[in-house]
């Protein structure tokens, strides 16, 4: 390996590693705050559940990915981070109360508001990441 690549392993590792944990911490805090199961209704095979939390976790890895891109500190990635996330949530709830019935809908498979969750999930993770720009 050639010895540049070496010296900046560290620094890929720990990026890595903080961008995986903030992953999960998403994931766990998400899951937490919609009222029914992703993971048991993937498994059953529910599409809807599928598409909404994928959604969710694209828009939340597109402004992570840009804040590693160009941030300077690992500080600077866990802040950025943790306002990712809190920005999810908050679109997860905006669609909630724009679609009141999306948290009966999603678990009986229904795809269209799952569509458009996943959708406003990505559009928000776009402009989320845009704004972090140094």
């Amino acid at each position: 390996m050639p010895p540049h690549l070496t010296s900046m392993l560290p620094a890929f590792l720990s990026y890595f590693g903080a961008a995986i944990a903030l992953l999960a911490v998403f994931l766990l805090v998400y899951v937490n705050v919609t009222p029914y199961q992703e993971f048991a209704l993937i498994r059953a095979g529910n599409t809807a559940a599928a598409v909404t939390l994928s959604g969710a976790l694209l828009g939340f890895a597109m402004p992570v990915a840009n804040v590693i891109a160009h941030s300077d500190t690992l500080a600077d990635l866990l802040a950025w981070g943790a306002i990712a996330g809190i920005v999810q949530i908050l679109t997860y709830l905006v669609a909630r109360f724009s679609l009141p019935h999306m948290n009966e809908d999603i678990p009986a498979g229904k795809l269209a508001p799952a569509v458009f969750l996943a959708a406003l999930s990505l559009a928000v993770g776009f402009i989320n990441a845009a704004c972090m720009a140094y």
